[in-house]
């Protein structure tokens, strides 16, 4: 039980096997360690064993808020899902923005926790504090859009207003093993295939009724302190100005020319790093331009609306409309996640530049219920295995209208590629034959970072819980936005230390839950006083540090428990020295690789760990007292080893 400044106190857990709630508090050592959200979320997993095979019942499924959700605080709309991965077999944490974990967090709840496996399709609906299982058995089947529309008209609520909705489509139902959870503004928590897990589960979706009701903080002279201070810095930053700032006038495409000019943009499956590199003219690569599908394109084209999410002043969503033939049928589509990832994994990575059908794609993507990362990775890794040989009727490079019917067949796992495909780029490209197709670490594909290029993400692809991730640790705020401070994006030293700062700010932040987009302007000093004030509790920066550190690691303790270890800790050979692999950097990235064994000295002596493995002194010194141990002390080298 806690009686802190932003917490309700009350976790439902849900067990979909026999259809019971039981409601329990939150132990305040627990949430004075982990804080909440993914950090408390992530705890609540790992007891449920790492052991557990993540498509069975005994997977715990946790939907997450943190003791800022909801607030004042601003880009606090924020949700964690929480679990073992079935594409990673990692722990796993995925968030969602818009309005869902702070309707969430006003409905009386801190947190869901979903074990079991229902016989039957239902849906979980949320109001005053109370979950109800409902029968969904007539929404399996349909797409997010449908599903989320039906519901709506069942209840007497309305999006917007005081409903919100998280669901699967097709994807999760057919265990596309990185399927997403999709919400009713087409937020996705959508990394790691917690949707899938949601479908092994029979679970539908999640739908919670509440009107705005924010925590009240426990200082509130301190919490004042704080908000004001944060958004004083949020309105004076380069990047987060509303109206002004890169982040609020073109969204997360922001970042497509940036990347792009400084020969950072991965693109033709990581081949080049960017779509102007110099190419041999074969007539199986298109000339692309990577201008065609970025932020600026998208504003001065296709953009129709930019909406927002709870206690948001920036609003990076970017709502587009697009009507583009599609085998000669006229496809029209409205959406608001025209993202720079999705932009990137289904454009420049698999050489296309079709900016409308690209917003298809990526509609189909949401509708279906699948991540438009994990999706863009998998179909440029079967185009470049397609040339090399590995498919007999496979995938041309930019073949837009091609893309958009994989993207449908993988959905439902209809056909033999689109199966294969549906087990993530690493998984289908071991069926292939050929691992280093795949642009994968620990199974989950990489984002629109080239590591020849910004070595900061190459250490942070390589070490992050959750396999391939820009999110764990956005050192690219420091290489190519200056912030806090600007560093070298193409020296490799001092970028484990700067990995791990990244990684332990971020942990902090996920678990409160507020979005990372504020850490382009605030700080540890602002975050403790938002946090303290919230809770009435009075930490430190070194205090509040140390919790992201515990949280960083307890994930990593998990993973080590599970098998994990340095040897996982690795890139594609791609982007390696000294592989029969290795494909330089081109441009202005000319002759770079990324130095990661550097750089995982580096990290490891940072992180006080043996070789990627958390010793057991490390644990006792953070105060993670769960669990066996990892039997690995200062010297050793992996766990268990003699």
């Amino acid at each position: 039980m806690t009686d802190l400044g932003g917490y309700h106190d009350r976790i439902a857990r849900v067990n979909l096997t026999d259809g019971s709630v039981e409601y329990e508090g939150i132990d305040t050592e627990d949430a004075q360690k982990y804080i909440g959200g993914r950090g408390l979320g992530v705890k609540y997993v790992f007891e449920q064993g790492p052991g557990v095979e993540p498509l069975s019942e005994d997977n715990l499924l946790a939907f997450m808020t943190g003791p800022l959700t909801g607030s004042q605080v601003t880009m606090s709309g924020r949700l964690a899902v929480c679990t073992k991965s079935p594409l990673t077999e990692t722990v796993v944490d995925s968030h969602q923005g818009g309005w869902s974990g702070a309707r969430l967090k006003w409905a009386g709840l801190d947190g869901l926790l979903f074990d079991g496996q229902a016989d039957s399709p239902v849906y979980a609906y949320i109001e005053d504090g109370e979950v109800e299982l409902r029968d969904a058995e007539n929404f399996w089947g349909l797409g997010v859009h449908e599903t989320k529309d039906k519901i709506e008209s069942e209840l007497d609520g309305k999006y917007g207003s005081n409903l919100s909705f998280m669901g699967i489509g097709p994807g999760g139902e057919n265990e596309v093993r990185y399927a997403a959870i999709i919400n009713e503004d087409d937020r996705a928590s959508g990394r790691g295939g917690t949707g899938c897990v949601m479908g092994n589960k029979n679970l539908k979706a999640v739908v919670v009724k509440a009107t705005t009701d924010l925590p009240k903080p426990a200082d509130k002279e301190t919490f004042q302190e704080g908000v004001q201070q944060a958004m004083g810095l949020i309105q004076d930053s380069d990047v987060t100005a509303p109206n002004e700032g890169g982040l609020s006038v073109y969204g997360t495409n922001v970042l497509m020319n940036l990347t792009e000019e400084m020969d950072g943009l991965p693109t033709k499956n990581s081949q080049y790093v960017s779509t102007r590199t110099e190419r041999s003219g074969s007539p199986s690569e298109p000339n692309i331009d990577a201008e065609n599908v970025s932020g600026e394109s998208v504003r001065e084209n296709i953009l129709v609306n930019e909406p927002t999410c709870h206690s948001c002043p920036v609003a990076c969503k970017k709502e587009v409309e697009v009507s583009t033939d599609h085998h000669g049928e006229e496809k029209e589509v409205r959406m608001e996640s025209y993202e720079y990832e999705s932009a990137w994994a289904l454009g420049p990575h698999a050489m296309n530049d079709d900016r409308d059908k690209i917003a298809v794609m990526i509609d189909r993507c949401n509708d279906l219920g699948i991540d438009t990362i994990e999706a863009g990775n998998a179909l440029s890794m079967a185009m470049d295995a397609s040339e090399e040989g590995l498919i007999d009727e496979g995938i041309d490079w930019g073949d837009a209208d091609e893309m958009i019917d994989m993207i449908e067949q993988i959905g439902h796992r209809e056909g033999e590629i689109a199966d294969t495909l549906a087990e993530g780029a690493q998984r289908a490209a071991d069926i292939l034959g050929d691992r280093q197709l795949a642009m994968s670490v620990k199974g989950m594909a990489i984002p629109a970072y080239d590591p020849r290029c910004m070595k900061g993400m190459g250490i942070g692809y390589a070490t992050s819980n959750r396999g391939a991730c820009h999110l764990r640790g956005y050192t690219p705020a420091a290489e190519i936005l200056g912030i806090p401070e600007e560093v070298d994006p193409y020296e490799w030293e001092g970028k484990g230390e700067l990995c791990a700062t990244f990684q332990d700010l971020h942990a902090i932040s996920d678990s409160f839950d507020i979005c990372k987009f504020n850490a382009f302007a605030e700080g540890i000093e602002e975050y403790v006083l938002q946090f303290n004030g919230m809770t009435g509790l009075d930490y430190s920066e070194e205090e509040m540090i140390e919790c992201g550190k515990r949280i960083y690691t307890l994930e990593r303790y998990y993973n080590n428990l599970v098998g994990f270890d340095g040897a996982d800790d690795t890139l594609p050979d791609r982007f390696l020295p000294d592989t029969d692999r290795t494909i330089e950097g081109q441009g202005a990235s000319e002759g770079e690789i990324c130095e990661l064994e550097q750089m995982k000295e580096e990290y490891y002596d940072v992180r006080n760990w043996e070789d990627g493995v958390v010793p057991d002194t490390r644990l006792d010194e953070l105060g993670i007292d769960i669990g066996p141990g990892t039997d690995t002390s200062s010297g050793a080298t992996a766990v268990g080893d003699d």
